[in-house]
């Protein structure tokens, strides 16, 4: 019998909003707490982790190494490596597969993989004054903007992107807004139902004064959304026939998860329960311009991959960068809608970029758990023009 690797363990904190409960939280100490809770949900002790594999896409002025940082920040041992993994927004979730893939190898026995990510953090730059301002005036560059939201080769914001798959694949205004209506209404429900608890873990936040606040609940999602309300909403990037709106977007958010693979067998060892076992993987490349498509060639790479169709999945996590490129893969990919985001996706709960890939794959485990799901996939959009996706079961 196959010997399994298998996710011994999730955890994430909340999504805070950008510039909300966790602006003055580094993404490392974000990381730090996630890290500590999946350890001890996997009963794995921090001298036992083989090896990490860290998300992060906003890593100025951050220090070295970010992955680095948060490892010895939880207290593994000081011989642990540690990687941090930049793909953008699938960072958090091809950090997850590469340690699949260590662990497959046989490199591994216990690897940490997931993603963490401040862009409230994110620092403005003075791109060229390393030999000096001789005169006139200068630029200060948004590292957020450029390093996280803009496309290198057409130098064009993300949302101009999303734009372009609208008109290709003809989703209207009122598609989108309907899918982030669903959306919001979803995570809302989710949030007082409270499906999320399960999954997220507290964050102590102290202000100036030494006061703490404790986090614990996603603060970008938004109560009593309606299409009315966001068909009140101008075009953010396209002012002339644009579609694409704040509200049909998803935010800009910080926030980490993190997840403990191992061999099944290595779970029984420890006594733990896996949450699933890795079923296959794939990332594949789409024209930068439409790069929200990119979960259709992953996705039907990893179903390949499988053996398997969509109508196989009991549920989908499907990053929503932007509605626009989120009816277009549901369109394409023929997904069973009331099987997609159930609790809400990425423009209601938010897309702290580094870390998405980890959440989505995070909240799909734990929502198969309570629906008894057998099979799941994970799938991202990526700047730049690419799509990963992930294929989780369950006996």
């Amino acid at each position: 019998m196959e010997d399994r690797i298998v996710i011994a363990s999730a955890a994430r904190t909340a999504v805070g909003d950008f510039g909300g409960q966790f602006k003055t939280v580094p993404a490392v100490e974000l990381g730090v707490v996630a890290v500590k809770e999946a350890l001890k949900r996997a009963n794995v002790k921090a001298d036992m982790v083989d090896e990490a594999y860290i998300g992060n896409v906003l890593q100025a002025a951050q220090g070295q190494n970010v992955a680095r940082q948060v490892v010895l920040g939880a207290g593994l041992d000081i011989d642990t490596p540690a990687v941090t993994i930049n793909v953008v927004c699938g960072s958090g979730l091809r950090a997850v597969s590469l340690a699949a893939q260590v662990i497959k190898a046989g490199d591994a026995e216990i690897v940490l993989a997931g993603g963490t990510e401040s862009m409230s953090m994110a620092p403005y730059a003075l791109t060229n004054e390393r030999w000096g301002a001789r005169m006139g005036d200068k630029k200060v560059v948004d590292t957020m903007i450029k390093d996280g939201l803009w496309d290198a080769f057409n130098d064009y914001h993300m949302g101009i992107t999303a734009e372009n798959v609208a008109e290709k694949y003809g989703i209207t205004r009122e598609m989108q807004d309907e899918l982030a209506t669903r959306s919001q209404n979803n995570a809302e429900r989710a949030r007082k139902e409270g499906r999320f608890k399960d999954e997220i873990v507290p964050v102590e936040v102290k202000d100036r004064k030494g006061n703490v606040t404790v986090v614990d609940t996603d603060e970008h999602i938004r109560d009593g959304v309606t299409m009315e309300g966001l068909a009140k909403l101008k075009p953010a990037f396209k002012k002339d026939g644009g579609t694409v709106t704040a509200g049909n977007a998803s935010g800009i958010n910080d926030g980490a998860a993190m997840l403990v693979l191992m061999k099944e067998s290595k779970a029984k060892e420890l006594g733990v329960t896996p949450l699933a076992y890795i079923i296959s993987y794939a990332t594949a490349g789409v024209d930068p311009k439409i790069m929200g498509t990119g979960p259709i060639p992953s996705s039907t790479k990893a179903l390949e991959i499988a053996g398997l169709t969509a109508d196989d999945l009991d549920l989908i996590e499907a990053n929503e960068a932007f509605a626009a490129q989120a009816c277009a893969v549901n369109q394409v990919m023929k997904f069973d809608i009331n099987k997609v985001n159930v609790n809400g996706g990425a423009i209601a709960i938010g897309h702290p970029i580094g870390a998405s890939g980890a959440r989505i794959l995070t909240t799909l485990l734990f929502e198969m758990q309570k629906r008894d799901a057998k099979k799941g996939l994970a799938t991202l959009c990526i700047g730049g023009g690419m799509g990963t996706a992930l294929i989780v079961g369950r006996d």
